[in-house]
This record gives structure tokens, C-alpha cells and sequence, in this order.
């Protein structure tokens, strides 16, 4: 029963109330807090009195030199300092609602895909999203994945996988592997090499196992491209590389690059957002500017943007 006498008397406070609190501590004065606040003294003394009843506590002492927090006032201006940001934020986000994303894309890449990939998207984001921050988190497809149906990103680019009924998936575009050789392979500083011609001594990144290799798991490396190049250069072999990252690895000393002859193997990639996020439309439209961006990439195809069933 008190409960809900407690929670009737705190309807009765506004947030203009709470500010009003939240002057006379940062101001540690009643006169100062009113004159800031454009309210008479006995005014903002009553309003106070009534924030003091709706939670039951007093939030200052009075007299002596100047206004002092009591120790649960303390405790409880905390909260009302949250209360006042939270808000603020709300009134923020409505105001911008006109802004793509609500001013903010939270966006998960694979780490071997966002430093190739984005670079691309430095001058287009911003004339198709004016105003929009891009905000990026690189990781693994299961851990981005995960963190979209937790809600912490608003979409993800990954290769595609299963996926709940509340997550939507685009197909967007196939990526070619290139050869990455150590300088001293047979087929190093040839342009163009066949699949058939390469030996079993490879050393792969982890998502691209399966392209036509059986190695043992000590071939498989689950590191950035640049330390899979690094480790080609120190031990010999060749890798397939994301034929995106081929012009930034092909400077790295002690390894040459070459193309694949034919239906070189590759990966997918996709576009991933929750059914239930405020953002489709504008996520559908990131996606076709993704293909737009595609498009003009030598070596990559463009895949139809229907979700698969």
C-alpha cells in the first residue's frame, strides 16, 4: 500500500522539478539555484519540499553555510543526475529522428574485412547518410553476430549463416582468394596461377579452410591477414588471401601474389540487421550502397539482395 502511495507522489514530480533539485546542489543555494532557474526563492523551496515527500527523504540540510547534501541526498542526487541525462538523451534522439540511424550506425565487420572494405566507403557514407556517424566494432562472425541479437550493433557484415527467425540477411557480394606466395615458391611472379598447380603447403586463415585443402589444424591460422602474409614470408608456402586485401599485403616484403586461374573459391558476404529494428528501410539502403560501392571493385560480383528462405 505504500508502495503505491510512493509511486502516486512520485508522478507529481517533473523532471523540471528534478532539475530544480539538481541546481540547488550544484549551486549549493537556494537564492542562486532560484535566480538561475528563473523561479521565485519561495517557489523553488516548495517545489523541493515536494520532491522531499515523494521519496520520503531529505535531500539537504538547511541553514548554517549554505545548502549541504544530507547523506541520502547525496544517494539520491546521483540518481536524479542520471534521470536528467537519460532524458535529455530521449529528447536528443527524438529531435534527430530525421537523421538516418538516428544519427549513429553500430556497425560489426570481420576483421578481415573492415580494413579493405571501408576504406571504399570514406566519400559515399557520408553524401548518402548526411549526418550519420559510422561507428565500427571488428571481430569474428559469431561474436558479431551475437552482439547484433544482443542489440549492442545495429548490423553486421559477415559471410552468411543460419540465422533466427528475427534477423534479416542480404546477400551482397562474392569476393575471390588470390595466391599469396613466398618469394621463393615455383609459381612466385607468375600473374596468373591454376589451382591444381599448388601443393599441399599452405597456410590458411580459418574461414577460408574448405576451399579445396585438407590440412592439419597446425596449417590453420586464425590471425589478421597481415601476420598470415608475415607467417608465409617467414615459412615458406602460399595462403589464400580476400583478393581486397591483396594490394595492401602484396607490400609486404618476402611474398608475391598472384590470381587464380578460372572459378578461383572465395567467400560471401551479407548484411545482417534484427526484423525488429526501427532502421530497415535505412539499413536496406546501406546495403544497396554497399553494392553500389561493389560494383565498382575490380574482381568482385554483386549478388541479388534478396534474403534467402
Amino acid at each position: 500500500m505504500q508502495r503505491s502511495k510512493i509511486s502516486m507522489d512520485l508522478a507529481a514530480v517533473s523532471l523540471r522539478d528534478l532539475a530544480l533539485v539538481q541546481a540547488v546542489h550544484q549551486l549549493g543555494s537556494f537564492a542562486a539555484a532560484a535566480r538561475a532557474m528563473h523561479i521565485s526563492p519561495s517557489g523553488l523551496s516548495h517545489q523541493i519540499q515536494k520532491v522531499e515527500q515523494a521519496l520520503d527523504a531529505v535531500l539537504f540540510e538547511r541553514g548554517g553555510r549554505g545548502v549541504l547534501a544530507t547523506a541520502t541526498g547525496q544517494r539520491l542526487l546521483a540518481q536524479i543526475d542520471r534521470v536528467l541525462e537519460a532524458s535529455a538523451n530521449l529528447e536528443h534522439s527524438a529531435r534527430h529522428r530525421a537523421t538516418a540511424f538516428g544519427g549513429e550506425l553500430r556497425l560489426g565487420v570481420l576483421s578481415t574485412l573492415g580494413p579493405y572494405l571501408l576504406p571504399h566507403l570514406v566519400e559515399p557514407f557520408p553524401r548518402r547518410f548526411e549526418g550519420t556517424r559510422l561507428s565500427l566494432s571488428e571481430g569474428k562472425p559469431r561474436g558479431l553476430l551475437r552482439r547484433l541479437h544482443e542489440g549492442e550493433l545495429d548490423a553486421v557484415l559477415a559471410q552468411p549463416a543460419p540465422i533466427p527467425a528475427d534477423v534479416v540477411m542480404q546477400p551482397l557480394f562474392f569476393e575471390p582468394y588470390d595466391v599469396l606466395l613466398h618469394r621463393t615458391h615455383p609459381l612466385a611472379g607468375h600473374a596468373h596461377v591454376r589451382l591444381d598447380e599448388l601443393d599441399d603447403d599452405a597456410i590458411l586463415m580459418a574461414e577460408s579452410h574448405g576451399a579445396g585443402h585438407e590440412l592439419d589444424d597446425e596449417r590453420i591460422q586464425d590471425v589478421s591477414l597481415e601476420s598470415l602474409a608475415a607467417l608465409v614470408a617467414l615459412r615458406g608456402g602460399y595462403s589464400l588471401v580476400p583478393s581486397l586485401a591483396s594490394a595492401r599485403l602484396e607490400s609486404i616484403a618476402g611474398v608475391k601474389l598472384a590470381r587464380i586461374e578460372g572459378a578461383a573459391p572465395g567467400r560471401r558476404i551479407a548484411l545482417f540487421w534484427r526484423h525488429a529494428s526501427p532502421w530497415d528501410g535505412e539499413l536496406a539502403a546501406f546495403a544497396a550502397l554497399l553494392r553500389d560501392v561493389v560494383a565498382g571493385l575490380p574482381g568482385l560480383r554483386v549478388e541479388a539482395g534478396d534474403s534467402p528462405a
